[in-house]
Formats: structure tokens, sequence, C-alpha cells
């Protein structure tokens, strides 16, 4: 099952998915800050062309180091997955870290630790977090629902409604009572 509830897609399905939507958060983020950017250090009257230029050199080159990160922790996630056969927050540290460690590889030993240990602490923070946050919802959902204030403001200014025996708001009182018929202006 995937993080969502769903079952998970098979291998090269995941992988292809995950690199495409990949690839497009980070051409839609690099043109974005490249389109900033781009705008910030041209000269006057020159700033939409500029931006435009910067977006077009840049966004496509971000979009694509985004998509072979994401590629790579897909099939490294994936291939834990299939190793342990048990889906949980290991597979995507150990995935983070591989990805982090094998992109930095061609720089050395160090850097390639470094970038692991990187890597691992990044997903492990992104991993809690998100347990985190799904506990508090589930717990929050968990708790009876309490009784509504009688105003917008949660009663600071009045105290509340007015209740009597049975719990029941009196403030609105008029409210409750039948109205009288509504006239009629039809001649007969």
């Amino acid at each position: 099952m995937g993080s969502n509830g769903m079952p998970r897609e098979p291998w090269p399905h995941c992988t292809v998915i995950d690199t495409g939507g990949a690839f497009g958060m980070g051409a839609v983020g690099g043109s974005i800050f490249h389109f900033l950017k781009g705008a910030h250090h041209s000269p006057r009257g020159e700033r939409l062309r500029g931006a435009t230029e910067a977006v077009r050199m840049n966004a496509p080159r971000i979009g694509g180091s985004f998509a072979v990160w994401c590629a790579l922790f897909s099939t490294f996630d994936c291939s834990m997955v299939h190793l342990r056969q048990k889906e949980d927050p290991w597979n995507s540290i150990v995935a983070g870290a591989a990805s982090a460690g094998l992109l930095q590889m061609r720089r050395g030993f160090g850097p390639t630790l470094r970038a692991a240990a990187g890597g691992a602490v990044l997903l492990a923070l992104i991993e809690g977090s998100s347990i985190a946050l799904h506990h508090h919802l589930e717990s929050a959902q968990n708790f009876p629902a309490e009784e509504s204030p009688s105003s917008w403001f949660g009663g600071f200014f009045g105290g509340g409604g007015k209740k009597d025996k049975l719990g029941v708001d009196n403030v609105l009182e008029s409210f409750d009572t039948p109205s009288p018929p509504v006239p009629t202006f039809d001649y007969k």
C-alpha cells in the first residue's frame, strides 16, 4: 500500500509517473524562481525579456534535475519495498540516502557519504513530519463533537447563550414560536 492508502503501481509504472511529476514540479518551480531572478538582474526596460530568457534557459535544467533525482529515488524505494516485503518509512529513508549518495559518487568517497547522510536526514524529517501530521489529524477526528459556541467569537462577549433546563438555547426564542400568517393581497 502507498502512503495514501491506495495500492502501489508496479515498479516501472510508479517510477515513470513519479519522474514525470517531478519534472513538472521542477519545471514550474524553476520557472517561477528564474523568472523572478531574471527580472531582478535585468536592466530597466528589459525586465520581461530578461525574465523569459532566464526561464527558457534554466527551467528545463531544473526540471531535468528533479526528474533524475526522483527516478533514482523511486527506483530505490520500489527496490526496498520488493526486498523487504514491507511498506514503511525506512524504505524512503534508505532510498533518499542511496539517491543522494549515487548522485554525488563521481566527486569521491567523502562527498558521497555526506550526501547520503544528508539525504537520509532529509527523508527522515519528511517522513517524521508526515507521520506526526497524520497522527494529529487522526486524533482530531476521534474527539467527540464539542458543543458549538453561541456566538461567532466563542462566547467571549456575553458568556454564551442562555440555556434552559433541557439544554435548549433560549437567546432567540422568538424564532421558535409559530409565525403569524402572511397576508395576501389577492382581490376576491
